[in-house]
């Protein structure tokens, strides 16, 4: 027979169920208010996770994969002569089920031998509470009365991440539990920190509607020889009791509730609330628990929740002719909303994270960002350039709030090299939807802190005070706007090379595991990226000046140095010249500080030193590092990705083994690099050695056959399936789609794209609910679930490149690459979203099925009338912005 589905959709086509599910210890959902400075929780089939608000705020103790073996949310019902039965213990096989929504969970659980049927529903209010909720419902499915005594319980720890290993009994000795009416609240002495202790302004709770008593500590309910598992308070129905402060203070707290005993007749349940949060002090906690402490104000917040949760994964939804993977890519969509609230931390497979989000996440989440919640944007994209540094480096974590920088999340002075590349990326692809290129002219400050020309130096004279804002010489703040900030990203590259004249790899790039090259390493696949983007620039750049009427800009005097076809010519074939040009010149004009002054330069001349750098990198790539594999009667061919610390290449035959990377060849295509013909290389090249026969994915890598490689990095070490070390790393695959698209090789991307979303599907063996996760290991499994720039990419590349709605300079274009098996039944596949504020239903006609790269587009109806518009190419018709004046069905007749 075959397998069970692993989970089946709910007529929303959003929500699911899942039996399956409830075999797996590890698998979790998210559960978070509405914003980083929310509740984040996670929520497996056993009730197992945490709760929490940041690193500081835990509610629960903090939970990593393995954690999640382990109850946190509890229920119990003592039946006297047939024991205790819970929530998350089974006592009978398939006896339970999941369902999930955005965002919400419920858990139902059948004890046939206790004829008794118990659920619950736990969510996050959409309102801005802190605070999770949880109703649990007993059902008697017996034909007798049951008569029970209830008790929920939820672990507390009230108290930061690194307690959970640092000083975790000691800064237990600083709690003040309390029993109250409403169940147990727990307060801290004091903030515990070696470095200086705080006084705490924090309050931690569960409370309960029609608590009876309550057992605040660990002795008090699971006893000396019990656990959250086999609480003796419960298992021998002790009843709760108001302890003395000898008994209370300095220990280990339960939120752990009793209820009123119970009997219900056959076919009758009864409800129970729950609820754990944070709060600045008791009255907040019991006005909080007043808005919530009823059945029926629960289930109005729970409308409230799935109302608001509804509306963002609404905002782009396709519609192609597998329903499955439509229902896939709901949940794919939110997954970019879920990081910018996680951040990349704050669930069980993130636990290296402390909370922020990483330069390179919140750059490639506001892709998808711009595409799904626009007027969000363009703030963000004006704020995040102010954490770019003078010499072209940048601030590695970008906090909660706007302007807040921080070097590194684990204050260790390093470098990526490719952190240069995304902001122009995305601020192309912001400009491209909006037509705003008033953002390139905005004034932002430049981030400041002791690091000097990308960690080679450092300013000793350095000291808080001086703040993290780049000064001039007057002492003042030194503001240049976005475009020169973009430049100086990418002009300071295109001059840190190293002895192949390609860009270092310094700390590391887009794989933070080749962490180990900093002295001699270098990257050619992020080379590509730079010489693609310098020319980019130069259209973006000449596309301004037409659109707007300018012809000059305004930028600091010491840019003139690294724009050296408008001053002194470095020869380009140099490296050492080129070397020399930016850490002997350009930095010593910078550092420590600028000189305030800047100079008018014409766009024409800018575009033109821009052109001449990035077709410079391109002929010297193509020239320099193609790589050719005989075997048998055939010539592979594809390109180098990187040189190792001893500046040997990486790429090719080593000790009679094949070396290949996925990255090195995405961005040889994606920068528009590649030819043609190179690229059918390329393809035929990875599908023979990166695509795994058995599971259908594109792995990161070959097996380099090494126990490590100390001369590139770290991943090398780990297990070879794993992370960055040949794992079907998701975020490179979606590029890799992405790349093959943008140069219109439909059929190809398109196999790229059915591989990760088969893997994702397979439930049974990825074990993970719907969405992309970070990467697929050598077993299929799903790993490092939800927070992860995969996700954006891959709506990204639907919208952009499938489907095809995307703009240009503010124009809509339809370019729909859609193959003849995503249409449905009628030939059609249709995508609703959002372009210049209004909201766009695209609806492809296509009836005689015909494949990608063969149809042509015929007609254009907006609303049912004829729409003008200019065919560009046979299948990409551009309608200028005008056209769009409210919402708007449109639909493309395909011939």
């Amino acid at each position: 027979m075959p397998a069970e589905s692993f989970y089946t959709y709910h007529p929303d086509g959003v929500s699911f169920t899942s039996k399956p599910a409830t075999t797996i210890k590890t698998i979790y959902a998210p559960l978070c208010g509405v914003d980083a400075l929310g509740l984040k929780s996670a929520v497996t089939p056993f009730l197992s996770g945490d709760i929490k608000q940041d690193k500081f705020h835990y509610l629960t103790k903090p939970a990593s994969r393995e954690d999640l073996r382990f109850p946190l949310r509890e229920f119990f019902i003592f039946i006297k002569d047939k024991g205790v039965f819970n929530l998350s213990r089974e006592t009978s096989p398939h006896s339970a089920s999941v369902a999930i929504g955005p965002l919400w969970h419920e858990l139902k659980r059948t004890h046939k031998a206790a004829g008794v049927e118990l659920s619950a529903v736990n969510f996050i209010p959409a309102t801005g509470e802190n605070v999770e909720l949880m109703q649990v419902t007993v059902k008697n499915i017996s034909k007798k009365p049951v008569k029970f005594t209830p008790t929920g319980a939820i672990s507390l720890f009230g108290r930061s991440l690194a307690n959970k290993h640092d000083h975790e009994h000691v800064t237990a000795l600083l709690n003040r539990p309390r029993q109250t009416a409403e169940g147990v609240l727990l307060r801290s002495t004091m903030v515990f920190n070696e470095e200086g202790h705080k006084t705490n302004h924090a309050v931690y709770y569960v409370y309960g509607c029609g608590v009876t008593g309550s057992f605040p500590t660990v002795d008090s309910f699971y006893g000396d020889g019990g656990s959250m598992l086999h609480p003796q308070a419960v298992f021998e129905n002790r009843k709760p009791v108001m302890l003395g402060s000898q008994a209370l203070n300095g220990k280990e707290v339960v939120g752990a509730l009793r209820f009123k005993e119970t009997t219900l007749k056959p076919g009758t349940s009864r409800s129970f609330i729950v609820m754990a949060g944070i709060a600045g002090d008791e009255a907040q906690t019991k006005e909080i628990f007043n808005r919530f402490n009823s059945i029926e104000k629960f289930a109005r917040a729970l409308e409230a929740n799935k109302k608001y949760w509804s509306g963002k994964i609404s905002s782009i939804i396709f519609s192609s002719g597998d329903d499955n993977f439509n229902s896939w890519m709901r949940w794919v969509t939110l997954q970019p909303v879920l990081r910018r609230i996680f951040g990349c931390s704050f669930l069980p497979d993130h636990d290296y994270g402390k909370g922020g989000r990483g330069w390179r996440d919140i750059w490639q989440d506001l892709l998808s960002l711009i595409l799904i919640e626009p007027h969000h944007v363009r703030q963000d994209l004006i704020n995040n350039c102010a954490g770019i540094r003078i010499d072209g480096s940048n601030a590695t974590i970008i906090g909660a709030r706007p302007g807040e920088f921080l070097a590194d999340r684990n204050a260790i002075t390093r470098v990526w090299m490719d952190h240069g590349a995304w902001p122009f990326l995305t601020l192309q692809l912001y400009i491209d939807q909006s037509g705003d290129f008033d953002v390139l002219l905005q004034h932002i400050s430049y981030f400041r802190d002791p690091q000097l020309s990308r960690t080679h130096d450092k300013d000793i004279g350095w000291v808080a005070h001086y703040g993290h804002k780049l000064l001039d010489k007057k002492g003042h703040v030194y503001e240049g706007t976005v475009l020169e900030h973009l430049l100086v990203q990418h002009l300071t590259q295109f001059f840190n090379v190293g002895e192949h004249n390609i860009i270092r790899l310094e700390s590391a790039d887009w794989n933070d595991g080749l962490d180990m090259a900093a002295g001699r390493g270098e990257s050619v696949a992020f080379t590509s990226f730079y010489g693609g983007n310098l020319l980019g620039l130069a259209d973006l750049l000449e596309d301004m000046a037409a659109i707007k009427g300018i012809d000059k800009i305004r930028v600091g005097r010491e840019l003139l140095i690294l724009l050296d076809t408008l001053s002194e010519k470095v020869n380009y074939d140099d490296y050492q010249a080129k070397h020399n040009h930016l850490f002997g010149k350009y930095f010593h004009s910078v550092q420590p500080a600028v000189s305030g002054e800047t100079v008018e330069l014409s766009i024409k001349e800018v575009a033109g030193d821009l052109r001449t750098k990035g077709r410079w990198i391109f002929a010297h790539i193509r020239r320099q590092e193609k790589i050719k594999f005989k075997k048998g009667a055939r010539t592979y061919e594809w390109f180098n990705g990187y040189y190792d610390n001893k500046a040997r290449r990486v790429e090719g035959v080593h000790d009679q083994r094949l070396r290949m990377t996925l990255t090195g060849q995405v961005f040889s295509i994606m920068s528009g690099m590649a030819t043609n013909g190179e690229i059918d290389g390329v393809i035929t090249s990875v599908d023979q050695f990166l695509k795994d026969k058995e599971l259908g994915g594109y792995r990161l890598n070959t097996d380099f056959g090494v126990s490590h490689y100390l001369d590139l990095g770290r991943a090398f070490g780990f297990a070879y399936g794993t992370k960055e070390n040949g794992a079907f790393f998701s975020h490179m695959n979606v590029m890799y789609a992405a790349a093959l698209y943008q140069r219109g090789f439909a059929r190809a991307g398109h196999q790229v794209l059915q591989s990760i979303y088969r893997m994702a599907s397979d439930g049974h063996r990825s074990k993970i609910y719907p969405g992309i996760p970070e990467y697929f290991d050598s077993e299929g499994r799903g790993m490092y679930h939800y927070l992860t720039g995969s996700a954006s990419w891959l709506v990204l590349t639907q919208l952009l490149h499938v489907f095809g709605v995307r703009g240009s300079r503010g124009n809509l274009i339809l370019a729909p690459q859609l193959v003849k098996e995503e249409f449905n039944k009628q030939g059609i596949a249709s995508v609703a979203c959002q372009f210049a504020g209004k909201h766009l239903t695209v609806e492809y006609h296509n009836p005689k099925k015909l494949d990608a790269g063969k149809y042509t587009i015929k007609e254009i109806l907006i609303n049912g009338k004829p729409a003008a518009f200019k065919l560009i190419t046979p299948d990409k018709a551009c309608l200028q912005r005008t056209t769009i004046t409210k919402t708007a069905l449109i639909k493309v007749t395909l011939t």
